[in-house]
């Protein structure tokens, strides 16, 4: 995380022997690392650190309550923040509850999510208020399995929610949560592309004990992996745990797995499923087809992405070539 730590400078013959450095792994009988990730060795200094450097985020204030932290994790997946907020706040003012959501058309709430990019999880956020409402009497269910069970909720969101608004014991994995880990423990400089099986237990072996610390652990390793130990330009200087980061230790060895996937956008289906987005948002009314076609020159990709947003729900075309947002 950052440059090489230097080398320790020579301790003078009357100075204390040093604790060396070791990573979290648990040292086996003999005293040497073993397999075993000692997460108490990392609760303390990274939830002290979190005390200290959290930033203040609306969905961090106890006003928030639940339908605020969901709001929040559909709208923080695979978007920086600075994007979020202006959206999260225009969307508590207009929804506070759920059922101020569930009442609106789906088409308002793709509206609404303006240019945050993936508007499928507008789709999927109003239908998880539809179902809170029916089956929950408004509020944000506390039981994971409840949360889980919520349309358009997966494993991560449901227990961000648990966790983040309930104060529950769960592993909360994110991309950031995940690089910490990674390097931390692991010793590797990234994560692999997708979630693994042993990203997960080694999640669940790190949780502390205590329901409270948990959920407040979860915080601080996310906003950790956030703030200092980021995928790029990582500050070791300032990191609560670089003196166990078993990655550190190892002399921060290149990555040598698969190639990271990058994000593109320019050109993309995805840049013009926004550009045709965009005019229906704008729009008070049905949108007649050359109103879209004016907004691609490509004929072929236009059509797709099109094609692409009624399959997925986000469009509903009418007759006569019009197009709007849905209304059901």
């Amino acid at each position: 995380m950052g440059a090489p730590a230097p080398e320790p400078a020579p301790q003078r013959a009357s100075a204390p022997e040093r604790t060396p450095e070791r990573s979290v792994l648990s040292p086996t009988p003999d005293g040497t690392p073993g397999d075993t990730p000692d997460g108490t060795a990392l609760h303390a200094p990274v939830i002290d650190w979190f005390e200290e450097h959290a930033r203040d985020l609306p969905w961090r204030r106890p006003e928030a309550g639940a339908w605020g932290v969901m709001v929040s994790e559909f709208m923080l997946q695979q978007t920086p923040v600075n994007r979020v907020l202006p959206v999260y706040e225009q969307w508590l003012a207009r929804w506070p509850r759920p059922a101020d959501l569930a009442k609106e058309a789906p088409g308002e709430a793709v509206r609404a999510w303006g240019r945050l990019g993936y508007p499928r999880r507008a789709l999927r956020l109003h239908g998880a208020a539809v179902a809170i409402a029916e089956r929950h009497g408004g509020d944000v269910p506390s039981d994971h399995a409840q949360l889980l069970a919520l349309p358009g909720i997966g494993e991560y969101t449901a227990a961000a929610v648990a966790s983040f608004a309930y104060g529950r014991r769960h592993a909360v994995l994110d991309t950031n949560v995940r690089r910490v880990f990674a390097r931390a423990v692991t010793g590797v400089q990234y994560p692999p592309n997708a979630t693994t099986a042993a990203e997960r237990r080694l999640a669940r072996a790190l949780l502390p004990d205590d329901e409270a610390t948990a959920a407040r652990w979860a915080a601080a390793s996310m906003e950790l992996g956030a703030l200092v130990c980021t995928a790029r330009n990582e500050s070791c200087h300032r990191c609560p745990i670089a003196a166990r980061c078993a990655w550190r230790l190892a002399g921060k060895p290149a990555h040598d797995g698969p190639p990271r996937r990058g994000q593109t956008y320019a050109g993309t289906d995805r840049q013009v499923r926004g550009r045709l987005l965009a005019v229906l948002r704008e729009a008070h009314g049905p949108v007649p087809q050359a109103a879209l076609d004016r907004v691609w020159h490509e004929p072929v990709q236009r059509a797709r992405a099109l094609d692409g947003l009624v399959a997925d729900g986000l469009v509903e075309p009418l007759a006569g070539g019009r197009y709007r947002l849905p209304l059901t």
